[in-house]
């Protein structure tokens, strides 16, 4: 299964456009957060009817795979916290999101929404203990926020991950989570796009200005993930240890159309 993994599109329309063109070459794009700006000029509601539209052209060619971040909170719920009502309501569009577990092909795969308070932390809590009753060969989470004290989440100054997201890795081990957040980790001196925790890969694939974003092509047959961006390219092999630093991309893989 062939996948395209970004995250922090922050409302950048040229990257979505970039996506939406990248789109048919894949069995799957993964957005892992953060698809709004709320410090646009653009209204909040307007930019949720742009973005809808966009998953919806994506959705006509490939599966869809989002989870929200924090700046796609738009709602606040009965215990006095914050989610993203407008991501959840993507289920109408056959687009995974917030809340949902899937399998594709014998990969299971849980989208976890960003948490605002013990009752949103309880809830995804509760969802993971669901889904790894159901799970097969491989288990992909995505999750906004990668875990604390991991390359992933580092910025260059200090780490902004997620201790519970740590906490859950270490209890059921899955085999990829894909975050995002920390927009900087790829690129800053000590931080990464890559991460092996244990048998878990984690990869945030960072932020970068222009129309195209940072983004992991990432192939589950061939066991390859390959990192791209302005500062060149990167690959790692699913299936050996990883080592660092991280081999340069000396070829576009063989697995990968365009």
């Amino acid at each position: 299964m062939k996948l395209l993994v970004v995250a922090d599109l922050h409302y950048s329309l040229p990257q979505f456009d970039w996506l939406l063109g990248a789109a048919p070459d894949y069995d799957a794009i993964i957005i892992a957060g953060d698809l709004l700006e709320t410090s646009s000029m653009v209204d909040p509601g307007a930019q949720v009817v742009v973005v809808r539209k966009y998953l919806q052209r994506m959705r006509a060619v490939t599966k869809v795979i989002i989870c929200s971040g924090n700046h796609d909170l738009d709602e606040i719920g009965k215990a006095g916290e914050k989610f993203a009502h407008w991501v959840s309501s993507a289920k109408r569009l056959r687009v995974l999101t917030d809340g949902e577990t899937t399998v594709l092909g014998q990969t299971l795969i849980t989208a976890c929404p960003w948490w605002d308070g013990p009752d949103s932390r309880a809830a995804i809590a509760t969802q993971l203990a669901a889904a790894a009753q159901l799970r097969v060969k491989e288990w992909l989470w995505i999750y906004h926020a990668p875990p604390t004290n991991s390359p992933t989440s580092w910025s260059g100054q200090r780490s902004f991950g997620d201790p519970a997201l740590s906490e859950w890795i270490a209890k059921y081990s899955p085999d990829l989570v894909f975050c995002g957040h920390v927009h900087e980790a790829p690129f800053a001196r000590g931080g990464s796009w890559a991460d092996r925790i244990g048998g878990t890969w984690v990869f945030n694939a960072g932020r970068q200005i222009g129309p195209v974003p940072t983004h992991i092509a990432l192939d589950t047959d061939a066991g390859e993930a390959a990192w791209f961006s302005f500062e060149g390219a990167e690959a790692v092999n699913l299936a050996a240890p990883l080592v660092r630093p991280i081999e340069p991309l000396s070829a576009m893989p063989a697995w990968m159309k365009s």
